[in-house]
Protein backbone atom coordinates (compact mmCIF):
# COMPACT_ATOMS: atom_id res chain seq x y z
CA UNK A 1 0.00 0.00 0.00
CA UNK A 2 2.78 2.39 0.93
CA UNK A 3 4.61 1.51 -2.26
CA UNK A 4 1.51 2.36 -4.28
CA UNK A 5 1.20 5.73 -2.56
CA UNK A 6 4.86 6.45 -3.15
CA UNK A 7 4.53 5.52 -6.80
CA UNK A 8 1.55 7.83 -7.23
CA UNK A 9 3.11 10.80 -5.45
CA UNK A 10 5.63 11.76 -8.20
CA UNK A 11 2.88 11.56 -10.82
CA UNK A 12 0.66 13.82 -8.73
CA UNK A 13 3.53 16.27 -8.26
CA UNK A 14 4.08 16.34 -12.04
CA UNK A 15 0.39 17.07 -12.62
CA UNK A 16 0.42 19.83 -10.00
CA UNK A 17 3.58 21.33 -11.51
CA UNK A 18 2.07 21.31 -14.99
CA UNK A 19 -1.06 22.96 -13.65
CA UNK A 20 0.98 25.70 -11.98
CA UNK A 21 3.00 26.27 -15.14
CA UNK A 22 -0.15 26.56 -17.28
CA UNK A 23 -1.68 28.90 -14.70
CA UNK A 24 1.40 31.13 -14.70
CA UNK A 25 1.57 31.17 -18.49
CA UNK A 26 -2.09 32.07 -18.70
CA UNK A 27 -1.60 34.91 -16.20
CA UNK A 28 1.46 36.09 -18.13
CA UNK A 29 -0.48 36.17 -21.38
CA UNK A 30 -3.39 38.04 -19.82
CA UNK A 31 -1.13 40.68 -18.30
CA UNK A 32 1.18 41.23 -21.28
CA UNK A 33 -1.03 40.96 -24.34
CA UNK A 34 -1.37 44.75 -24.31
CA UNK A 35 2.41 45.16 -24.48
CA UNK A 36 2.57 42.75 -27.41
CA UNK A 37 -0.22 44.65 -29.16
CA UNK A 38 1.66 47.94 -28.84
CA UNK A 39 4.87 46.31 -30.11
CA UNK A 40 3.04 44.96 -33.15
CA UNK A 41 1.47 48.39 -33.75
CA UNK A 42 4.91 50.01 -33.51
CA UNK A 43 6.35 47.59 -36.09
CA UNK A 44 3.40 48.20 -38.41
CA UNK A 45 3.95 51.96 -38.16
CA UNK A 46 7.63 51.46 -39.06
CA UNK A 47 6.73 49.40 -42.10
CA UNK A 48 4.09 51.88 -43.26
CA UNK A 49 6.55 54.73 -42.74
CA UNK A 50 9.22 52.99 -44.79
CA UNK A 51 6.76 52.46 -47.63
CA UNK A 52 5.22 55.94 -47.61
CA UNK A 53 8.20 58.21 -46.97
CA UNK A 54 11.64 58.28 -48.56
CA UNK A 55 12.81 61.01 -46.19
CA UNK A 56 12.07 59.41 -42.83
CA UNK A 57 15.12 57.13 -42.63
CA UNK A 58 17.64 59.71 -43.79
CA UNK A 59 20.39 60.78 -41.37
CA UNK A 60 19.12 64.34 -41.20
CA UNK A 61 15.55 63.37 -40.37
CA UNK A 62 16.60 60.80 -37.77
CA UNK A 63 18.78 63.42 -36.06
CA UNK A 64 15.85 65.83 -36.03
CA UNK A 65 13.62 63.07 -34.67
CA UNK A 66 16.01 62.42 -31.79
CA UNK A 67 16.27 66.13 -30.97
CA UNK A 68 12.51 66.56 -31.07
CA UNK A 69 12.00 63.57 -28.75
CA UNK A 70 14.35 64.88 -26.05
CA UNK A 71 11.84 67.20 -24.40
CA UNK A 72 9.11 64.60 -24.15
CA UNK A 73 11.66 61.95 -23.15
CA UNK A 74 12.78 63.93 -20.12
CA UNK A 75 9.26 65.02 -19.17
CA UNK A 76 7.99 61.45 -19.45
CA UNK A 77 10.75 60.20 -17.18
CA UNK A 78 9.74 62.63 -14.44
CA UNK A 79 6.06 61.90 -15.08
CA UNK A 80 6.69 58.16 -14.70
CA UNK A 81 8.16 58.65 -11.23
CA UNK A 82 5.07 60.62 -10.18
CA UNK A 83 2.63 58.15 -11.76
CA UNK A 84 4.30 55.29 -9.90
CA UNK A 85 3.25 56.97 -6.63
CA UNK A 86 -0.34 57.12 -7.86
CA UNK A 87 -0.15 60.83 -8.72
CA UNK A 88 0.04 63.08 -11.76
CA UNK A 89 1.94 66.26 -12.61
CA UNK A 90 0.20 68.72 -14.92
CA UNK A 91 2.68 71.52 -14.24
CA UNK A 92 5.58 70.18 -16.33
CA UNK A 93 4.67 72.26 -19.41
CA UNK A 94 4.79 75.62 -17.59
CA UNK A 95 8.02 74.57 -15.85
CA UNK A 96 9.56 74.01 -19.30
CA UNK A 97 8.50 77.52 -20.34
CA UNK A 98 9.67 79.09 -17.07
CA UNK A 99 13.12 77.49 -16.98
CA UNK A 100 13.65 78.06 -20.70
CA UNK A 101 12.96 81.77 -20.47
CA UNK A 102 14.96 82.13 -17.24
CA UNK A 103 18.08 80.48 -18.66
CA UNK A 104 17.88 82.63 -21.80
CA UNK A 105 17.31 85.81 -19.78
CA UNK A 106 20.14 85.14 -17.34
CA UNK A 107 22.57 84.13 -20.07
CA UNK A 108 21.70 87.18 -22.15
CA UNK A 109 22.29 89.44 -19.12
CA UNK A 110 25.83 88.10 -18.68
CA UNK A 111 25.37 85.33 -16.12
CA UNK A 112 27.70 82.37 -16.86
CA UNK A 113 25.86 79.54 -18.57
CA UNK A 114 26.58 76.87 -15.86
CA UNK A 115 25.22 79.20 -13.17
CA UNK A 116 22.15 80.00 -15.28
CA UNK A 117 21.47 76.30 -15.78
CA UNK A 118 21.89 75.54 -12.06
CA UNK A 119 19.45 78.35 -11.27
CA UNK A 120 16.89 76.79 -13.60
CA UNK A 121 17.36 73.36 -12.01
CA UNK A 122 16.78 74.94 -8.61
CA UNK A 123 13.63 76.66 -9.87
CA UNK A 124 12.27 73.44 -11.38
CA UNK A 125 13.02 71.49 -8.20
CA UNK A 126 11.40 74.22 -6.10
CA UNK A 127 8.17 74.07 -8.12
CA UNK A 128 8.16 70.29 -7.77
CA UNK A 129 8.81 70.61 -4.04
CA UNK A 130 5.82 72.94 -3.71
CA UNK A 131 3.62 70.41 -5.48
CA UNK A 132 4.94 67.59 -3.34
CA UNK A 133 4.49 69.55 -0.12
CA UNK A 134 0.79 70.22 -0.64
CA UNK A 135 0.12 66.71 -1.93
CA UNK A 136 2.09 64.82 0.73
CA UNK A 137 1.48 67.07 3.74
CA UNK A 138 -2.20 67.91 3.26
CA UNK A 139 -3.19 64.84 1.18
CA UNK A 140 -4.65 66.99 -1.58
CA UNK A 141 -5.45 65.48 -4.95
CA UNK A 142 -2.38 65.68 -7.26
CA UNK A 143 -4.60 66.64 -10.18
CA UNK A 144 -5.97 69.69 -8.37
CA UNK A 145 -2.63 70.82 -6.93
CA UNK A 146 -0.69 70.55 -10.18
CA UNK A 147 -3.56 72.09 -12.13
CA UNK A 148 -3.37 75.12 -9.84
CA UNK A 149 0.41 75.19 -10.26
CA UNK A 150 -0.01 74.99 -14.02
CA UNK A 151 -2.00 78.24 -14.07
CA UNK A 152 0.18 80.01 -11.52
CA UNK A 153 3.49 79.19 -13.20
CA UNK A 154 2.14 80.03 -16.64
CA UNK A 155 1.15 83.46 -15.34
CA UNK A 156 4.54 83.93 -13.69
CA UNK A 157 6.26 83.20 -17.00
CA UNK A 158 4.50 86.18 -18.58
CA UNK A 159 5.31 88.31 -15.55
CA UNK A 160 9.00 87.51 -16.04
CA UNK A 161 8.84 88.31 -19.77
CA UNK A 162 5.88 88.66 -22.10
CA UNK A 163 8.15 88.71 -25.16
CA UNK A 164 10.53 86.03 -26.50
CA UNK A 165 14.16 86.22 -25.35
CA UNK A 166 17.03 85.39 -27.71
CA UNK A 167 20.55 84.99 -26.26
CA UNK A 168 23.15 86.94 -28.22
CA UNK A 169 25.86 84.31 -27.68
CA UNK A 170 25.35 81.30 -29.97
CA UNK A 171 27.62 78.98 -27.93
CA UNK A 172 24.65 77.94 -25.80
CA UNK A 173 22.76 76.67 -28.81
CA UNK A 174 25.85 75.19 -30.47
CA UNK A 175 26.56 72.88 -27.51
CA UNK A 176 23.17 71.76 -26.20
CA UNK A 177 20.95 72.54 -29.15
CA UNK A 178 22.94 71.57 -32.24
CA UNK A 179 25.97 69.77 -30.79
CA UNK A 180 26.74 66.30 -32.13
CA UNK A 181 28.85 63.40 -30.87
CA UNK A 182 29.25 61.18 -33.88
CA UNK A 183 25.79 60.62 -35.41
CA UNK A 184 23.99 61.42 -32.13
CA UNK A 185 22.87 64.85 -30.88
CA UNK A 186 24.27 65.85 -27.48
CA UNK A 187 20.77 66.53 -26.16
CA UNK A 188 19.60 63.03 -27.15
CA UNK A 189 22.57 61.45 -25.38
CA UNK A 190 21.74 63.40 -22.22
CA UNK A 191 18.17 62.15 -22.39
CA UNK A 192 19.17 58.54 -23.07
CA UNK A 193 21.70 58.60 -20.22
CA UNK A 194 18.95 59.68 -17.83
CA UNK A 195 16.93 56.49 -18.33
CA UNK A 196 19.40 53.96 -16.86
CA UNK A 197 20.03 56.37 -13.98
CA UNK A 198 16.31 56.46 -13.17
CA UNK A 199 16.06 52.70 -13.66
CA UNK A 200 18.81 52.21 -11.10
CA UNK A 201 17.09 54.65 -8.74
CA UNK A 202 13.71 52.90 -8.96
CA UNK A 203 15.03 49.34 -8.76
CA UNK A 204 18.18 49.51 -6.67
CA UNK A 205 17.67 52.26 -4.10
CA UNK A 206 15.50 52.31 -1.00
CA UNK A 207 13.66 55.50 -1.95
CA UNK A 208 13.06 54.31 -5.50
CA UNK A 209 11.57 50.99 -4.39
CA UNK A 210 9.43 52.86 -1.87
CA UNK A 211 8.08 55.13 -4.63
CA UNK A 212 7.07 52.07 -6.67
CA UNK A 213 5.49 50.41 -3.63
CA UNK A 214 3.49 53.51 -2.68
CA UNK A 215 1.54 53.37 -5.92
CA UNK A 216 0.74 49.70 -5.35
CA UNK A 217 -0.47 49.99 -1.75
CA UNK A 218 0.22 53.20 0.12
CA UNK A 219 -1.29 51.99 3.39
CA UNK A 220 0.85 48.84 3.43
CA UNK A 221 3.96 50.93 2.83
CA UNK A 222 3.01 53.23 5.70
CA UNK A 223 2.42 50.28 8.04
CA UNK A 224 5.85 48.93 7.07
CA UNK A 225 7.39 52.05 8.60
CA UNK A 226 8.42 53.74 5.36
CA UNK A 227 8.20 57.52 5.11
CA UNK A 228 5.40 57.89 2.57
CA UNK A 229 5.27 61.69 2.72
CA UNK A 230 9.00 62.07 2.17
CA UNK A 231 9.07 59.78 -0.85
CA UNK A 232 6.06 61.44 -2.49
CA UNK A 233 7.75 64.78 -1.87
CA UNK A 234 10.93 63.44 -3.54
CA UNK A 235 8.98 62.14 -6.56
CA UNK A 236 7.57 65.58 -7.36
CA UNK A 237 10.97 67.24 -6.89
CA UNK A 238 12.44 64.83 -9.45
CA UNK A 239 9.58 65.56 -11.85
CA UNK A 240 10.30 69.28 -11.56
CA UNK A 241 14.03 68.72 -12.10
CA UNK A 242 13.50 66.73 -15.29
CA UNK A 243 11.08 69.38 -16.54
CA UNK A 244 13.74 72.03 -15.86
CA UNK A 245 16.36 70.07 -17.80
CA UNK A 246 13.89 69.72 -20.66
CA UNK A 247 13.24 73.48 -20.61
CA UNK A 248 16.94 74.34 -20.75
CA UNK A 249 17.60 71.94 -23.64
CA UNK A 250 14.49 73.03 -25.56
CA UNK A 251 15.52 76.69 -25.35
CA UNK A 252 18.95 75.73 -26.69
CA UNK A 253 17.46 73.74 -29.57
CA UNK A 254 15.07 76.50 -30.62
CA UNK A 255 17.58 79.30 -30.08
CA UNK A 256 14.80 81.43 -28.59
CA UNK A 257 12.73 81.24 -25.41
CA UNK A 258 9.03 81.97 -25.77
CA UNK A 259 6.65 82.37 -22.83
CA UNK A 260 3.95 80.43 -24.69
CA UNK A 261 6.02 77.26 -25.15
CA UNK A 262 5.12 74.07 -23.29
CA UNK A 263 1.38 74.08 -23.85
CA UNK A 264 0.12 70.50 -23.98
CA UNK A 265 3.49 68.97 -23.10
CA UNK A 266 1.97 67.23 -20.08
CA UNK A 267 -0.41 65.38 -22.43
CA UNK A 268 2.52 64.01 -24.45
CA UNK A 269 4.32 62.87 -21.28
CA UNK A 270 1.25 61.10 -19.91
CA UNK A 271 0.65 59.44 -23.29
CA UNK A 272 4.23 58.14 -23.48
CA UNK A 273 4.03 56.70 -19.95
CA UNK A 274 0.68 55.01 -20.56
CA UNK A 275 1.77 53.56 -23.90
CA UNK A 276 4.89 52.24 -22.17
CA UNK A 277 2.88 50.35 -19.54
CA UNK A 278 2.43 52.85 -16.73
CA UNK A 279 -0.88 52.48 -14.91
CA UNK A 280 -2.59 55.72 -14.00
CA UNK A 281 -3.24 55.54 -10.27
CA UNK A 282 -0.02 53.64 -9.57
CA UNK A 283 0.86 49.98 -9.53
CA UNK A 284 2.85 49.60 -12.74
CA UNK A 285 5.32 51.19 -15.13
CA UNK A 286 8.90 50.90 -16.33
CA UNK A 287 11.63 53.15 -17.69
CA UNK A 288 12.19 50.96 -20.76
CA UNK A 289 8.49 50.98 -21.56
CA UNK A 290 8.35 54.74 -21.16
CA UNK A 291 11.29 55.17 -23.52
CA UNK A 292 9.49 52.98 -26.07
CA UNK A 293 6.40 55.16 -25.67
CA UNK A 294 8.47 58.29 -26.24
CA UNK A 295 9.98 56.76 -29.38
CA UNK A 296 6.55 55.74 -30.71
CA UNK A 297 5.03 59.18 -30.14
CA UNK A 298 8.07 60.91 -31.61
CA UNK A 299 7.92 58.77 -34.71
CA UNK A 300 4.19 59.40 -35.15
CA UNK A 301 4.66 63.16 -34.75
CA UNK A 302 7.55 63.16 -37.19
CA UNK A 303 5.61 61.17 -39.76
CA UNK A 304 2.59 63.46 -39.48
CA UNK A 305 4.84 66.50 -39.89
CA UNK A 306 6.40 65.01 -43.00
CA UNK A 307 2.93 64.72 -44.50
CA UNK A 308 2.02 68.26 -43.35
CA UNK A 309 -0.77 67.12 -41.02
CA UNK A 310 -1.97 70.01 -38.85
CA UNK A 311 -1.12 69.96 -35.15
CA UNK A 312 -4.80 69.93 -34.21
CA UNK A 313 -5.20 66.46 -35.68
CA UNK A 314 -2.06 65.36 -33.86
CA UNK A 315 -3.63 66.37 -30.53
CA UNK A 316 -6.79 64.43 -31.40
CA UNK A 317 -4.66 61.36 -32.16
CA UNK A 318 -2.73 61.64 -28.88
CA UNK A 319 -5.94 61.94 -26.89
CA UNK A 320 -7.30 58.84 -28.60
CA UNK A 321 -4.05 56.95 -27.91
CA UNK A 322 -4.26 57.76 -24.18
CA UNK A 323 -7.89 56.64 -24.02
CA UNK A 324 -7.21 53.38 -25.85
CA UNK A 325 -4.14 52.62 -23.71
CA UNK A 326 -5.99 53.29 -20.45
CA UNK A 327 -8.91 51.10 -21.54
CA UNK A 328 -6.54 48.31 -22.57
CA UNK A 329 -4.77 48.33 -19.20
CA UNK A 330 -7.81 48.85 -16.98
CA UNK A 331 -7.61 45.31 -15.51
CA UNK A 332 -3.89 45.46 -14.70
CA UNK A 333 -4.53 47.83 -11.80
Amino acid sequence: MNNEIKSLTPEKEKIDSRGKIHSLLGKFRRQHWVDYAFIVAFVIILIVTALMSDVFFTQRNLSNLMRQSVTNGLLSLGMLIVILTGGIDLSVGPIVALTGIIVAGLYKSGVPLPLAILTCLFVGGAVGAMNGFFIARFKLQPFIVTLATLGAIRGFVYVYSDVPITPTDTAYRAVLGAGMIGPFPVSALIMLASYPVVWFFLNRTRSGRAIVAIGGNEEAVRLAGINVRGNIFLAYILSGLFAAIAGVILAARLGISQPSVGSGFELDAIAACVIGGAILGGGGGSTFGTLAGVAALGMIDNLLNLFNVQSYYQQILKGAIILIAVLARRKQR
